[in-house]
């Protein structure tokens, strides 16, 4: 299915996966200090999948640990100083808007409750100083969800668990490390077959919920009060 990567994990610095207009979705790997980074033209969103160390990034040091989101707005340098190999998940995001900071770092975000028994976790955001994108980790229950679409463009990453991705009548499996491409107003789900929950790594723009889909019919999926 054209929407699914499976890429096989390397010792390669970058890994390229998901690249849209919107966004370029990537894997770092960096073992040792890294040099200075910058982007001029794109924010880029950063969540470390594992190891720890230190970021340094506007004047400021920060720790970094499995599970943190990192907002760097366009034209901010930064660097890391692993105290273990760094595995670093990156969105860099086209064309953003002006940015409310120059940086973020988010140990734990805000819990929420979206469609189908579903939660997530905000990460980096317009309340982080991202204004174009929302970064959220995605909590999903055994089972399939009903099919929904987002007004929103979307890259997923998946962290743990096992499933599915359902469009048009196809089906892709989904493991750790599969990326998705999930682009406004595709109608789909992702089904999660296994007895754990599934967690999944999102970053959409424009910013907003990540409750925030609605059925094939146009409709609004209701949302737990």
């Amino acid at each position: 299915m054209r929407y699914c990567v499976q890429p096989e994990e390397t010792d390669e610095p970058v890994t390229p996966l998901v690249r849209c207009p919107q966004f370029e979705q990537r894997l770092l790997r960096l073992a040792a200090a890294s040099d200075e980074r910058r982007d001029e033209l794109r924010d880029e969103l950063l969540y470390v999948l594992r190891g720890r160390g230190v970021l340094h990034v506007a004047g400021e040091t920060h720790q970094l640990a499995a599970g943190s989101g990192v907002f760097v707005a366009r034209g901010t340098e930064w660097r890391a100083e692993p105290e273990e190999e760094l595995r670093l998940l990156s969105v860099l995001v086209a064309e953003p808007l002006p940015a409310g900071a120059s940086h973020a770092v988010v140990a734990a975000g805000e819990r929420g409750a979206a469609t189908a028994g579903r939660e997530f976790i905000l990460l980096a955001g317009p309340e982080r100083g991202c204004a174009s994108a929302t970064q959220f980790v995605g909590l999903i229950p055994p089972g399939r969800a009903p099919d929904h679409f987002h007004r929103y463009d979307e890259v997923v990453y998946v962290l743990a668990g096992e499933g599915a991705l359902h469009v048009g009548g196809e089906r892709a499996p989904l493991v750790p490390g599969t990326a998705i491409h999930l682009p406004a107003r595709l109608v789909h789900c992702l089904e999660n077959s296994g007895p754990a929950e599934m967690r999944v790594l999102g970053v959409f723009r424009p910013a907003g919920s990540p409750a925030e889909a609605y059925y094939p019919d146009g409709s609004a999926a209701e949302v737990p009060a």
